[in-house]
């Protein structure tokens, strides 16, 4: 047979899948530009401290962060200083070299492609080409998850940490574990995710042995703590005044045991630290437990699965559109469910089912101000997750990686 012949299928397959996701994240970005009010949003906040890195400012100083809003003519101000660690502006710099209105378009379509190749790249854990198939209709659902729609509308950095992710879990499947852990570090740039990840993650390394990647995180850590402390010698205290600031006037609308407890105690303490406090250690015991029982059979990627949604829900602050980092568990769940059933069937049920259940509660948050109602995305995408490796550990049909 003709080898040219045989690759026309191939590359028309691709040029089409080029072509439709091209079309949706061209739609989907010109539709959050015409309609969202980027410039009173959070992804203010991130182009406005790249482009005070470039100019020489600091996003620490009250003084120049709020000038920074009067220039801009940005009226919701619900902090002083920039709310996140004092190392993120630097990865900021690039949003900062663009006009915000065209930093705005850009990350659009760069958070679109970095769900895209994230997706791409874990598809092709498989060898056939039953998942491959499954790119253009998974992009299609993704775009209306509940956490990557809100993270598209308000310019959300939730893809930066998912690539972080990503180049991380490749990094641990070609086991280059310091280089993968000191990558993985990247995400305490967003404390209450990082925390509870690298918690989780260190008790897997140290049940695995693997004293690489515990230095790498270290090493990571020191490095960001570093370079902040160039930038401004004070950060450290700064950003947890900061933090705290956010945390007061949040409490009790976040999908987390802690804000379910808050509701719970109706806001009185100790009742509800006590409470939150207890059901967070138990979700991270049973989560430790888990990783060091099963860290023989855990593959990176596994590990990982379990590790994002209860790092998500024992940790204190952190909104639905943090949970764009279920795109790496939701893309096992459905490879998996392809190659154990040999059928599309079951794996759309699920992202019908995860859609349009995490597209409720974002309408619930829109209505009610709180955004309690996305554990259920958590419910749905670990109890997949802890289904499908109790299948594989009872059956023993493990997946191809």
């Amino acid at each position: 047979m003709n080898p040219s012949r045989v690759s026309i299928p191939k590359i028309a397959g691709i040029a089409l899948a080029v072509v439709l996701l091209g079309g949706m994240f061209y739609l989907r970005a010109m539709q959050n530009f015409e309609h969202q009010d980027y410039l009173n949003s959070n992804f203010f906040f991130f182009w406005l401290s790249g482009r005070m890195e470039l100019t020489g400012e600091n996003p620490y100083d009250q003084t120049q962060y709020l000038a920074g809003h009067d220039a801009a003519g940005a009226t919701w101000r619900p902090n002083q200083i920039f709310p996140y660690p004092l190392p993120l502006s630097l990865f900021m710099i690039p949003l900062g070299l663009l006009s915000l209105s065209n930093a705005y378009i850009a990350w659009q379509f760069a958070s679109q492609i970095i769900v895209a190749i994230t997706v791409f790249t874990l598809l092709n854990h498989w060898k056939g080409p039953a998942q491959k198939r499954l790119l253009v209709p998974m992009m299609a659902f993704l775009l209306f998850f509940g956490p990557v729609y809100l993270t598209l509308q308000i310019g959300a950095i939730g893809a930066f940490t998912l690539l972080v992710i990503l180049i991380s879990l490749l990094l641990f499947e070609k086991e280059k574990s310091f280089l993968a852990a000191t990558v993985l570090s990247l995400t305490i740039l967003k404390p209450p995710q990082g925390l509870t990840i690298l918690l989780l993650a260190g008790i897997w390394f140290l049940a695995r042995k693997d004293w690489k990647a515990i230095l790498g995180v270290a090493c990571g850590g020191l490095a960001l703590l570093v370079i902040g402390m160039m930038q401004d010698p004070l950060w450290v205290v700064k950003f947890r005044g900061a933090s705290q600031a956010v945390m007061d006037r949040t409490q009790g609308i976040h999908s987390n045991v802690w804000a379910y407890s808050y509701l719970i105690c109706k806001g009185t303490s100790p009742c509800s630290t006590i409470l939150g406090g207890v059901g967070a250690l138990t979700l991270l015991g049973l989560g430790s437990l888990f990783l060091w029982r099963n860290q023989a059979q855990l593959s990176a990627w596994e590990a990982f699965n379990v590790i994002i949604p209860i790092g998500f829900v024992s940790t204190i602050y952190l909104w639905a559109y943090d949970q764009i980092l279920y795109i790496i568990p939701i893309v096992w769940i459905v490879g998996t469910l392809v190659e154990r059933k040999k059928s599309y069937i079951q794996a759309f049920i699920f992202l019908v089912v995860l859609t349009v259940a995490s597209f409720t509660a974002l309408a619930l948050h829109a209505y009610t101000l709180k955004d309690v109602w996305s554990l259920g995305n958590t419910v749905i995408v670990l109890g997949m997750v802890l289904g499908i490796l109790n299948w594989n550990r009872r059956y023993g049909n493990q997946v191809d990686k």
